[in-house]
């Protein structure tokens, strides 16, 4: 971790002999911003607004608006300070006010002097997908990238795992063939909305790992990894645990049947992940500890009610919760339910 970081101090320092530095911070133009955004140690950060963030931002880029009171708070939930920082805002004007701040406080910052502005006018790409970056153990970033519903996708060490990649059966289209192919699909049960051949096919390549549950392998030809509740599985240096998923609620039972489908616990360099599936709050939730992010559904009658998934969250104690595959649930309700807990939750575009 030293090493990476004097490597990314230097690239500053180098990048400093042709653009703009302060005294704790380095301004770059657009050429050199794209260089060093390219890094994968390196967390990009939108200060803008959250309005404009989801109107189009850097890939990779997380968001904590500059202007906010708790800025620095809500900055410090998603920067890891091992890990340097390259931010941006409209223009330029917003960015060294928060550049200024970080800096002041320990993080090693560049920012983009010419703003998202001046990176779409040099016709660089920009996304509309929300993005959270964690730490596991040895500093490595986890980023996870919302799709949509009960689709996600995660990198770490410029490798790509999606769950659940569905194409057309859930607004908005979404063409995988534009996106990194696949390390690892976990497939959690064979619903049209988690369960999609055609968005597989789009992301696999020669040495893609493909985990599901008997059901989804049969109507996929045989492809692809079995596991059942209980069973585990080391790909590379990732770990995975299928547990149970199902429905509780009298007269539900037969939405998702007991034994049949997977939720997945994945361990990454000591960073655990618990994707739940569609399920309720069922008893073998307590035995699912140290988790630091957890997927939970919500949507009745076929996943959870706020209420339920609060419940869950309050067995499990992850750290930091999304709420996922609630639909037209006013999902606002989960946050509220759980503001006197310990978990923080964060709520993204999973309709």
């Amino acid at each position: 971790m030293k090493n990476i970081f004097l490597t990314l101090a230097s690239m500053f320092c180098c990048l400093a002999g042709c653009t703009a530095q302060s005294d704790k911070y380095t301004s770059l133009d657009v050429a050199e911003f794209e260089k060093v955004a390219a890094n994968d140690n390196i967390v990009l950060l939108d200060v803008r607004t959250a309005m404009e963030y989801r109107e189009g931002h850097l890939p990779g880029a997380v968001n904590a608006d500059v202007l906010r009171d708790d800025f620095l708070a809500q900055a410090s939930l998603l920067l890891p300070k091992e890990n340097a920082v390259a931010l941006y805002c409209r223009s330029g004007k917003r960015s060294k006010k928060a550049a200024q701040i970080l800096s002041d406080n320990g993080y090693k910052v560049t920012e983009l002097s010419t703003g998202y502005n001046g990176w779409t006018q040099a016709g660089k790409e920009v996304s509309k997908q929300e993005v959270d970056v964690f730490t596991t153990d040895n500093g490595s970033l986890v980023r996870i990238y919302c799709i949509k519903h009960g689709t996600l996708r995660m990198s770490v060490g410029g490798k790509w795992i999606y769950v659940d990649p569905v194409t057309d059966k859930v607004p908005p289209v979404t063409d995988f063939s534009t996106l990194p192919k696949a390390d690892l699909i976990l497939l959690t049960h064979e619903h049209p909305d988690h369960l999609d051949a055609k968005a597989i096919s789009q992301l696999t390549k020669q040495d893609t790992k493909l985990i599901t549950n008997r059901r989804c392998s049969d109507m996929l030809g045989g492809k692809g990894q079995v596991m059942k509740n209980g069973d585990s599985a080391t790909i590379g240096e990732w770990n995975i645990e299928a547990v149970p998923a199902y429905n509780t609620s009298k007269g539900k039972e037969q939405f998702h049947p007991k034994g049949r489908d997977n939720g997945f616990v994945l361990t990454i360099d000591g960073f655990r992940i618990y994707i739940a599936g569609d399920t309720e709050d069922i008893d073998e939730m307590k035995d699912i500890a140290d988790i630091d992010v957890a997927f939970l559904p919500c949507n009745q009658p076929f996943t959870m009610t706020p209420e339920q998934v609060a419940k869950a969250t309050k067995t499990i104690h992850p750290k930091v919760l999304f709420p996922y595959h609630y639909g037209n649930t006013d999902i606002r309700q989960v946050r509220t339910l759980l503001k006197d807990s310990s978990t923080d939750v964060r709520i993204r575009q999973y309709q």
